[in-house]
């Protein structure tokens, strides 16, 4: 206990992205790990969905010797387990869980369910029925694990993230008093939907109704669990300011705290590692641009990109694409510019006859056949991206001062064409361009600044937001940070406003750009989770005095 506040002896922390990287929550989880594990150390249990079977799990390394005593009990008690260690820098103790053998149970979990928090599962559909399966398994694993193991004087927290866990949460509410729960919704799954659905979010929320649209946009069943859990637990937490109005108006529940997303900033290259890097990554680009569209682009060029899920009006790729083809017009442009959009699509195979050029190491005068992607899709008459570039009939001719190129693959280093990390793509960048519509919080531009690449975004995400707050105004792309201000209806001045700041851009001179890149890298240092885990520490003081109270009675 410190000034006064209840600190947990054990943390049980579930998301369906523990040691399973599928979205921004991964990161979230694991980067913030390292601060909470310099405190408790293997008192923090993460517990994650064992997705990989017989396969070999690359995030998670399996260690028979940990935990062996209880996992011999928890074997007994039915519970088929892998206990080891997450790979990422600290290490904390992650235990993946088989949830499958509850799919027996299906029927009577969801009746318990609807009796004791009237959550109506009738409506399942898609991962519903997987992730409440996986949720009341990993619940039934700090029930082993605290039966077992722990008493009543040890103060315990049960931290469950998103809808997909909230099944766990109210179990571990209702059959262990004692347990601290915390719930925190990182975007409610009814806002995403009416963004998502083209539906104007903003101006219109203090009017929705989040039950009646649950029914209209067949979400019943994941609102019920996320609203029922909200309501239940000992602290309902999100992620940001514009996500917390959200909870209060579409979950009818405000939130105990705000919980901002952290950065981890020890994977950012160090001293002369960075020049060296950023180099490299910018040659490697340039290299598969003049390779695609047998152009001679040199290191004059101003990159940039987008990057993040393929949700292309809430992440605003839509809006990124008329921002580049406004820039082709645009006489204040002094620079070529090489923009490129980094979302996963439904990808083929590499390009074979770019590898090829690229293999070859001559140069070419001539484009390649679709010069716009690197790589096939499986549905390239029905991809947005590529619709969308074909309307505005943007492609890449050689007069062209911006050239457009979709990279729809995970960039993990082994793409076939590229292979870089993302992290060392965004190194090379000169501008990242996030323009979301819908966004709790953003990690794409954080991680933009870390990596010192000053960056554009809007005032609907929470990270856009943060900036403001920090500058205690609107931060311009000086600051390291430009915020767009952005609503359900001004499309068409975000992106002149993304054009103008581009071209502004390319009129810096040295020291101009050197100083924004100073300022991104200052930006995101108020932003490591050594800044935000105090954050949390309120949370879990909350949790544990609810659940202290609870032991009295």
């Amino acid at each position: 206990m410190t000034n006064g506040i209840l600190s947990p002896d054990y943390i049980f922390e579930s998301s369906w992205e523990v040691c399973n990287k599928v979205g921004g929550i991964y990161t979230v989880l694991s980067s913030r790990a390292k601060t909470l594990h310099e405190k408790i150390n293997d008192h923090l249990i993460f517990i994650g969905p064992d997705c990989w079977g017989e396969k070999k799990n690359p995030y998670f390394k399996e260690d028979q010797s940990l935990l062996s005593v209880w996992k011999t009990k928890a074997t007994d008690e039915g519970l088929n387990l892998k206990i080891g260690r997450w790979d990422i820098p600290s290490e904390p103790i992650a235990i993946l869980v088989d949830f499958k053998p509850f799919f027996e149970e299906k029927d009577q979990i969801y009746t318990w369910l609807w009796e004791n928090y009237q959550v109506d599962s009738l409506h399942a559909y898609g991962d519903y029925d997987e992730a409440s399966m996986f949720s009341y398994a990993a619940a039934k694993v700090v029930e082993s694990f605290y039966k077992n193991n722990l008493n009543k004087a040890q103060k315990v927290v049960y931290h469950a993230n998103e809808w997909m866990c909230g099944l766990g949460a109210l179990y571990i509410n209702n059959v262990l008093p004692e347990v601290g729960t915390i719930f925190t919704t990182h975007a409610t799954s009814i806002g995403r939907s009416i963004a998502g659905n083209n539906k104007p979010l903003y101006d219109y929320l203090f009017a929705y109704n989040g039950d009646q649209m649950s029914w209209e946009l067949n979400m019943q069943s994941k609102h019920s669990i996320e609203k029922q859990t909200a309501h239940h637990v000992d602290c309902f937490t999100t992620v940001s300011d514009i996500t917390a109005n959200e909870c209060k108006e579409l979950l009818d529940k405000p939130v105990d705290f705000v919980l901002p997303n952290g950065f981890d900033n020890s994977f950012v290259p160090k001293g002369a590692e960075f020049p060296k890097r950023r180099k490299a990554a910018r040659k490697r680009v340039l290299d598969v641009a003049n390779a695609l569209l047998g152009t001679d682009l040199d290191d004059e060029t101003l990159i940039v990109s987008t990057s993040g899920r393929y949700e292309f009006r809430n992440k605003g790729v839509d809006v990124y694409i008329e921002a580049m083809n406004r820039l082709l017009r645009d006489k204040e442009l002094k620079k070529t510019v090489l923009a490129f959009i980094e979302v996963p699509g439904w990808v083929g195979e590499p390009r074979q006859d770019l590898v090829d050029r690229l293999n070859s190491g001559k140069k070419y005068d001539t484009p390649l056949d679709v010069p716009e992607i690197t790589h096939w899709l499986h549905n390239m008459t029905h991809d947005n991206v590529l619709g969308m570039l074909k309307f505005l009939d943007m492609h890449n001719r050689k007069e062209d001062k911006v050239k457009l190129i979709f990279l729809p693959c995970y960039l993990n280093g082994d793409d076939g064409v590229l292979n870089l990390s993302y992290y060392d793509i965004v190194l090379g960048n000169d501008l990242c361009i996030y323009p979301s519509y819908y966004e709790p919080w953003g990690y794409t531009p954080l991680e933009s600044i870390a990596f010192k690449v000053p960056c554009i975004t809007t005032d609907l995400a929470g990270f856009g937001l943060w900036a403001n707050k920090v500058k205690g105004g609107y931060s311009e792309i000086e600051d390291g940070v430009k915020v767009i201000h952005r609503t359900d209806y001004n499309y068409s001045e975000v992106a002149d406003a993304i054009k103008d700041t581009v071209a502004k851009y390319s009129n810096y001179t040295a020291d101009e750009v050197k100083k924004a890149r100073q300022n991104a890298e200052k930006l995101s240092k108020k932003a490591l989770w050594k800044e935000f885990i105090k954050y949390y520490e309120q949370a879990y003081d909350m949790a544990l005095r609810k659940a202290e109270e609870r032991k009295q009675q």
